[in-house]
């Protein structure tokens, strides 16, 4: 450690001249700090592209379904009676439905007891019973239980919950002290009674008051479909022809389903696709056309203090511009994205491509590559032959009749892997990715020079401090030899 020596000899402002001389010497250091500054730009520019072009991504699974380009609509004239849903492969028209009786769940009630739920049973009720429920076969499936002594009747009851394996539902009625066993499904699985037994088992009736006869439920839902075809349901929803029947209530005449092409919906999700791939590109070329201002470096923390908020946001603001000017990942990401949009695809059906479903480039060259749709061609073209339009985006084969949303699926994921090779993720260290490399290379040398900047201060000092003690030297010298002048006369 070097002793400081702060000119009192010299009179000389020692600690601003080493901090003049330092300035000089940390110039260097300072464009390094820019470099390294201009590098997590460049890198956070890159990813935020990234993050765009992820929310595209996100975008096709969707495309690639059926569902998407073929939805379906349904009106009922009796909602509070019948619902329906469609599929994509429902066939468009009017379905009638009469609800004869609607699928209900199996119930027991028992008679009041005289317990309340914390009541403890004895001893003389400790023991293991069983009650059956049925399979989707009608095949009955036991459950066994034990009731230990001191057991309350809610350990009870949960007990005889946890046995169904999720098929019965077992609790008290406080109002009327009295137990209720419930199936957690609707319809009828047993054709030879009861969806609950029990018979013989004296806990049951015996201590909770349960009798086998008081069973109501249980039942199927009825309906007629088309004024032709009797069903009977488990449940209260039933699926033909790729339409899903709901049943809300017993009705007396027809329920008209009318199920028809949803247009607007497969619009406004196909726009959905072309507006965030306009927004991807305008990001991309905006990156590319963006004027770079070179003598707006990366601010100084010195420069910085001298400034307010605004004018650093301001100058910032320029620095950052075009940063990503000329980088060929982006560029060439751009072309490629492009290029998938605009081939041929030969599936045989009416469209090949999309241009003939009114979405064409704009003829704006500067816009990059953007897309526009003809509103009314693409809807009609929706409405009048919506499976040749899903050929056309989602064909799931290779070559030359491999879909749209498919080639471009596949220029995305090479396009984002080309931005992530140059500038990584967030979760990434340094060494994972171009940038990152330049960066750690940038920070050694920083470290580097910062060590340099101590020792070379550490020689000023030193340089200084000598010079002082010189002076100090002679000062004495010159004392006593006037001293001795003195002592002559």
């Amino acid at each position: 450690m070097v002793m400081r020596v702060g000119g009192i000899v010299s009179g000389m402002d020692i600690e601003a001249m080493v901090e003049k001389l330092m300035e000089a010497e940390r110039m260097p250091l300072e464009r390094l700090r820019q470099q390294q500054t201009q590098l997590e730009w460049k890198r956070d520019a890159f990813r935020d592209i990234n993050s765009k072009l992820l929310e595209l991504d996100n975008m096709m699974l969707d495309m690639k379904l059926s569902r998407t380009y073929n939805p379906k609509a349904t009106v009922s004239s009796n909602e509070g009676a019948v619902t329906a849903t469609a599929s994509s492969s429902a066939s468009n028209g009017t379905y009638d439905i009469r609800v004869e009786q609607l699928a209900t769940r199996a119930m027991n009630i028992g008679e009041s007891i005289e317990y309340t739920l914390q009541s403890e049973m004895s001893a003389d009720v400790a023991g293991t019973y069983t009650y059956y429920t049925y399979d989707q076969n009608g095949e009955a499936i036991e459950h066994e239980f034990t009731v230990e002594e001191g057991d309350t009747l809610n350990q009870v009851l949960r007990n005889i919950e946890r046995a169904s394996e999720g098929n019965v539902r077992a609790f008290f009625d406080e109002s009327q002290n009295r137990v209720v066993l419930e199936a957690t499904r609707s319809g009828a699985y047993n054709e030879n009674g009861a969806e609950i037994t029990f018979e013989g088992n004296t806990f049951f009736t015996n201590t909770l008051g349960l009798s086998q006869g008081n069973e109501s439920g249980g039942k199927n839902a009825i309906f007629t479909y088309n004024n032709g075809l009797t069903i009977e349901s488990r449940e209260n929803s039933y699926t033909l022809n790729g339409v899903t029947f709901e049943f809300h209530n017993v009705t007396e005449t027809n329920v008209s389903i009318s199920v028809q092409n949803d247009v607007d919906t497969s619009f406004e999700k196909i726009m959905d696709f072309v507006n965030k791939y306009n927004e991807v590109i305008e990001a991309m070329n905006q990156s590319q056309t963006e004027e770079r201002y070179r003598d707006y470096l990366p601010l100084t923390e010195e420069q910085k203090a001298e400034m307010t908020d605004k004018q650093i946001e301001l100058w910032e603001e320029k620095a950052k511009s075009g940063i990503l000017r000329g980088e060929a990942v982006i560029q060439n990401g751009m072309f490629s994205l492009r290029g998938s949009l605009q081939g041929k695809v030969e599936t045989g059906g009416e469209y090949t491509l999309l241009s003939q479903i009114g979405i064409t480039t704009t003829k704006n060259y500067l816009d990059g590559g953007k897309l526009e749709v003809d509103e009314e061609k693409l809807k009609a073209a929706l409405r009048d032959n919506p499976d040749d339009v899903y050929k056309l985006f989602a064909n799931n084969t290779d070559g030359e009749s491999k879909g749209i949303i498919h080639r471009f699926d596949e220029s995305l994921d090479r396009v984002r892997g080309n931005i992530e090779r140059q500038a990584g993720r967030s979760t990434q260290t340094l060494d994972n990715y171009t940038l990152g490399k330049e960066m750690k290379r940038l920070n050694e040398r920083i470290t580097d020079y910062e060590r340099r900047m101590v020792q070379v201060e550490q020689r000023y000092w030193s340089q200084f401090t000598a010079m002082e003690k010189a002076i100090a030297r002679l000062s004495d010298q010159a004392n006593y030899l006037f001293s001795q002048f003195g002592g002559m006369q």
